[in-house]
């Protein structure tokens, strides 16, 4: 389950888990559109996964990416990557 979405009902937003198999790693962060390319930090499991949820508004695409004991990864199941000139590399996408 890399990343998933639940619409809420009650208000136009989409509960967005992003969620990482990384046993070995320490960290994992997230970082997109959706929060400045500020980090957030995602919850490491007992399985190894590490997840996080965040409520997005719905009607937009935002680029992420994660930060896996500190280098830059994307989402292997993303809606779509866009380049990305500054980094020289695509990014993930997700579209809510």
């Amino acid at each position: 389950m890399p990343l998933s979405k639940q619409y809420l009902k009650s208000k136009p937003e989409c509960k967005v888990t992003f969620c990482v198999a990384a046993k070995d790693a320490k960290s994992v962060e997230v970082a997109g559109d959706f929060n400045g390319w500020k980090t957030t930090k995602l919850k490491k499991f007992k399985n190894g996964n590490f997840k996080a949820q965040l409520n997005l508004p719905v009607e937009h695409e935002y680029q992420f990416r994660y930060i896996v004991d500190g280098q830059w990864v994307n989402e292997t199941q993303a809606d779509a990557y866009k380049w990305n000139d500054f980094a020289s590399t695509d990014n993930s996408v997700v579209i809510v």
